[in-house]
């Protein structure tokens, strides 16, 4: 067993200090020293007793792994002893023997749990159907909180997090506190749902809420969005609520002129910010609305966009430029929509469209300009994946966009940063609000003698240039293979000559290609990857890490299919046996996506 370091009653620390010290300790070093730790700290009058406390995360791209160390921390502070784990390092039976647990868990995709919650989510959802009573697994002496996060632009709302609170109770599992579905940008409540649980864990707990947590320090979102810092590491200067004024060095199309897309590479110059990013983290981007999408609705509201209104942080401003630059004109509230559709039929129907839809679904409804503000939701930062090194492009972050433009209900609608990137912004004139989302579970081989094997069509490809461009910066010997495509080699070949010198440089070892629409069969990457199946496999025994990017609702499962195939023709292995294949390559993180 590892020994426990444990602070001595002599050292100058409070209690409290103390407390949290032991608690820290006894997460970093394992659950089966928490006695060891408690037995320390009891051992006078004057020490407090710690309550083991499991905080379980399932993230995607940080989002919960971070809110679960920001409670660890507050959870240390208020005597308990926290231990944060990743639900890919748990499972039903580890879960029976654990007593108080806290679960963050975000939803990404049409409600799917994160890739780290998958094995364990399936399992506890195996046998809680209506009527599957009772669990061959009970969890009855386990007692419970659940955090649900996600984005309520997705009709799955929170989906994962509904679904492990469910099951837990389903198991005979008590829960303590109600769960808390966390939309984006909704630190108030995660803050409070923090202090109700922590109180229900204890007595101590109870009289501790009288000081809780501050809601500024608090972060919940969709998956791709809020801060991943551990307790132990320090605030950054910018954030999604401080973001930094980043200009913009250029935004060029990669596309030809003949292509059905816009795909933009786009570069701003970080300056002096100390911003601090890694490859295969995202940047969050602050765009502004559309300004004649702006000037519809207010068209519609019988508004000159000069009225005063207030934005979501209470500042006044103009009805136009709090249209623009604060506020949400995407989906439309329930609010919005009672207002004009009430219950039945009319804009009701129209709650998977925009805000100018439900507007001139009723031009007989007026609505006053303050009243409206306060029916939309704030304007939310996007999150893209960063495509350059910090080791090869020093003092500057790249992007890999995709304009968004398509038509719904006779409408042609944009893509609100998307167009914003292609469309709006001037190179060296515009400012733009970023900030740095860190994805430590998206890194390249800590080993640079690892194989590395990237899939990333269209815009997926963008980690992966920063992956090359890393690896090269940082002379790694491993090998380094890309399978990369999109719909015509002549119009959508993104960075081709970049991959070419990478590849006349060695930095990228193979290449492979697949063009949807250069002949009458359409060739996607997961059919390169099952016509190169034995080499696929020979890369995987010897060690190879696999990244996914790019869509999760089709080419991200398509790929997946694809690679339980490979490991079963070319490893010459059951189904099954496949199956364990992919779980062990996931548990060993060597198989990482990024995906939405």
């Amino acid at each position: 067993m590892t020994s426990v370091p444990v602070i001595p009653e002599s050292a100058p620390f409070t209690i409290e200090q103390r407390a949290w010290l032991n608690g820290y300790f006894a997460g970093l070093f394992g659950r089966g020293d928490v006695n060891q730790v408690t037995a320390a700290t009891t051992r006078t009058p004057r020490s407090q007793a710690l309550t083991p406390l499991t905080i379980l995360f399932g993230s995607q791209t940080g989002t919960s792994e971070g809110l679960a160390k920001r409670t660890a921390k507050a959870a240390g502070k208020r005597g308990f002893a926290p231990m944060v784990l990743d639900m890919a390092q748990t499972d039903l039976n580890r879960l029976a023997s654990e007593m108080n647990v806290l679960v963050i868990a975000s939803t990404y995709g049409d409600g799917e749990p994160p890739d780290n919650a998958k094995a364990l989510h399936a399992a506890i959802m195996a046998d809680t159907a209506i009527g599957a009573t009772p669990c061959a697994q009970s969890l009855a002496n386990l007692r419970y909180a659940v955090c649900a996060l996600g984005d309520s632009n997705y009709t799955q709302f929170c989906k994962c997090g509904k679904d492990f609170d469910a099951a837990l109770e389903k198991r005979g599992a008590t829960r303590l506190a109600p769960r808390v579905d966390c939309d984006l940008d909704e630190d108030a409540k995660f803050t409070e749902w923090l202090n109700q649980a922590l109180a229900g864990f204890s007595d101590a707990g109870r009289e501790a809420a009288a000081a809780p947590e501050s809601s500024a320090n608090a972060t919940t979102g969709k998956d791709r969005s809020g801060s991943t810092a551990a307790a132990s590491e320090p605030e950054p200067a910018f954030s999604r609520q401080n973001p930094y004024p980043a200009l913009l060095l250029t935004s060029r199309n990669l596309c030809g002129p003949a292509s059905a897309k816009q795909v933009h590479h786009v570069e701003f110059d970080l300056g002096d910010a100390g911003l601090v990013y890694e490859a295969g983290d995202a940047l969050g981007v602050l765009p502004h609305n559309c300004p004649e999408l702006v000037a519809e609705v207010l068209a519609a509201l019988h508004c000159d966009g000069e009225e005063a209104v207030l934005t979501p942080d209470g500042a006044t401003t103009s009805l136009r430029h709090a249209l623009i630059e604060h506020y949400d004109l995407a989906k439309p509230s329930p609010e919005l929509l009672a207002h004009y559709g009430g219950g039945g039929g009319g804009a009701t129907a129209l709650a998977t469209h925009h805000v100018i839809d439900v507007l001139l679904s009723r031009v007989d409804v007026r609505i006053a300009a303050v009243d409206f503000v306060r029916s939309l939701k704030r304007l939310q930062p996007r999150l893209y994946s960063i495509s350059s090194s910090p080791k090869a492009h020093r003092g500057q972050v790249h992007l890999t966009v995709g304009a968004v433009r398509y038509e719904a209900g006779a409408r042609r609608r944009k893509g609100v940063c998307s167009t914003f990137l292609a469309d709006r912004v001037v190179a060296s004139e515009t400012r733009v609000g970023v900030y740095v989302h860190s994805n430590k579970a998206f890194r390249p081989p800590t080993n640079p003698d690892a194989p590395m094997i990237m899939i990333g069509p269209g815009t997926g490809i963008a980690p992966f240039r920063a992956f090359l461009h890393d690896r090269q910066a940082s002379g790694a010997k491993g090998k380094n293979w890309l399978f990369f495509g999109d719909q015509r080699s002549a119009t959508d070949f993104l960075y081709r000559e970049e991959l070419a010198a990478l590849m006349d440089s060695g930095a990228l070892s193979r290449l492979d290609l697949a063009w949807s629409r250069d002949q009458q069969e359409k060739i996607y990457v997961q059919t390169r990857m099952l016509e190169y199946a034995s080499e696929f496999y020979a890369w995987l025994e010897a060690g190879a890490y696999v990244y996914v990017c790019g869509d999760a609702s089709r080419m991200a499962k398509d790929v997946e299919t694809a690679l339980h195939l490979v490991i079963e023709r070319a490893g010459g292995k059951t189904a099954t046996q496949a199956a364990e294949y992919v779980q062990a390559l996931k548990a060993s993180k060597r198989y990482c996506r990024d995906v939405y």
